[in-house]
């Protein structure tokens, strides 16, 4: 996506051990205007592709994934890092780790909001090392639902996600990224075409 490389290249910084801060664009101000080019991209990678809903992570993968579920139509359910009261009943919970806090986070979700045979779509931030994106996968697993695809706005290739989610036995679903990063080494950004 042009206008997303574009900003990559512009405004985002290597912080050195394969973490990439882009956070004028989406972990922690968003351009709507961007946001929903990025969604009806993501959408458009998807097209053909039965799909009941979407699911995330908070907090950093809720804005592309509600654009791409409005270009879709469909909801979107993001799995939270913390428990609240409200959360009654039975969740399906995975741990994952936190590539920029350097901790395992908890990833919740409420039963009710993930059913049985339902055609699932991941959309999250980052495929980096392809943990997080696992631990949804096994949620959509446990709750007996469909994996139909996997989208993301940014993917690291040198750090291997997409070859563990194939090592996992995902190898008949859709990957698609918005932008690929093809190295990071030696302070710069690289990116493929």
């Amino acid at each position: 996506m042009k206008a997303l490389r574009e900003r990559i290249a512009a405004e985002g910084q290597n912080l050195g051990n394969g973490i990439l801060k882009i956070d004028s664009l989406l972990n922690h101000q968003i351009y709507p205007d961007l946001m929903l080019e990025m969604g009806k991209e993501m959408a458009s990678g998807f097209a053909g592709v039965a799909i009941d809903r979407i699911l995330t992570v908070e907090i950093s993968g809720i804005a592309p994934a509600l654009m791409t579920g409005l270009a879709l139509g469909v909801p979107v359910v993001y799995a939270r890092k913390v428990k609240p009261i409200t959360m009654a009943g039975p969740v399906f919970l995975e741990t994952a780790p936190s590539h920029t806090k350097g901790v395992e986070v908890n990833l919740l979700v409420s039963a009710e909001f993930l059913h049985p045979n339902e055609n699932i779509l991941i959309v999250d931030d980052f495929l980096a090392t392809g943990k997080t994106l696992l631990a949804l996968a096994r949620m959509v697993r446990s709750a007996k639902a469909n994996l139909v695809g996997v989208g993301v706005v940014v993917e690291k290739s040198f750090e291997g996600g997409r070859g563990e989610l194939l090592k996992a036995g995902y190898t008949h679903i859709p990957v698609r990224s918005l932008v690929t990063i093809t190295s990071m080494d030696n302070g710069k950004i690289e990116m493929a075409d």
